[in-house]
């Protein structure tokens, strides 16, 4: 059974636990100290020290500060809890670019029920942006300040900025559905990860289409851009929440032609 929310008091503790992950990870960033170790036998899927340490840092504010709630994270799997509320974490989203020096990866966020995400933190430390949903919120604060998040009103496939993180995206044929609608926009951009989802939101580009999502890697993005005016789905028109593929789109025009193509896939 759900607790009563305290939307102010569950964004705090997202700040909070962003600010513990930048702490834990920004020392290893463009550092001597990083050692990295692979996921994934006959390809590369990276972590380092700073995944795990970063991750271990959310988890003791969770321990001390919501200890009944339940947790799912990327690098420690499902802790179960007892009020109806997950918080979902990823502590370096895009450590592909986190190795390669891009400032282009971030720590995801988000508080979720059965529902889907109702709040979520896509946190940058090395520039210092931090975007946040939720709640009543939707704002980004850095180097510029703080203002409000708005996604843009481009209706029209032939004026969006598409991006997506690996040129492959997926499988073959998830691929080819990307393209589809690649050949439609004017421009597209690869490689952005975390990022991405944060410009959408923004009011910076338009489209981000991706596949191979894992919950963590979407629940705070989703939170995020739903609350800029964003819609967020699968390439069925169904909720992306659990992963798999995903279409986010600044406005539900756009993203109902986008969703022309996606969804034949």
């Amino acid at each position: 059974m759900r607790q009563d929310l305290n939307g102010t008091e569950l964004l705090d503790i997202a700040s909070r636990l962003a600010d513990a992950a930048g702490q834990a990870i920004l020392p290893y960033f463009r550092g001597d100290a990083l050692s990295t170790s692979n996921k994934l036998e006959g390809g590369f899927d990276p972590v380092t020290v700073a995944d795990r340490a970063a991750e271990r840092a959310m988890r003791d504010v969770l321990d001390e500060l919501r200890p009944d709630d339940g947790i799912l994270g990327e690098e420690y799997g499902t802790k179960a809890g007892t009020s109806g509320l997950t918080w979902v974490l990823d502590p370096i989203d895009g450590t592909r670019g986190f190795i390669s020096g891009t400032p282009t990866w971030g720590t995801l966020i988000a508080v979720s029920d059965d529902n889907g995400p109702m709040m979520g933190v896509i946190d940058q430390p090395y520039i210092g942006e931090r975007f946040i949903g939720g709640f009543g919120t939707a704002r980004v604060d850095g180097p510029h300040g703080s203002r409000d998040l708005g996604t843009k009103t481009t209706t029209s496939l032939n004026e969006a900025i598409l991006f997506t993180t690996f040129p492959e995206v997926g499988s073959p044929e998830e691929r080819t559905g990307f393209e589809t609608v690649a050949e439609q926009v004017k421009l597209t951009r690869f490689g952005m990860d975390c990022y991405a989802y944060g410009l959408l939101a923004a009011g910076q580009v338009d489209l981000v289409i991706e596949a191979g999502l894992q919950p963590y890697d979407i629940q705070a993005p989703i939170a995020v851009i739903e609350a800029a005016g964003g819609i967020v789905t699968d390439w069925q028109g169904g909720p992306a929440y659990n992963g798999g593929r995903c279409l986010a789109a600044a406005n539900a025009t756009l993203h109902a032609e986008a969703l022309k193509f996606l969804s034949r896939v």
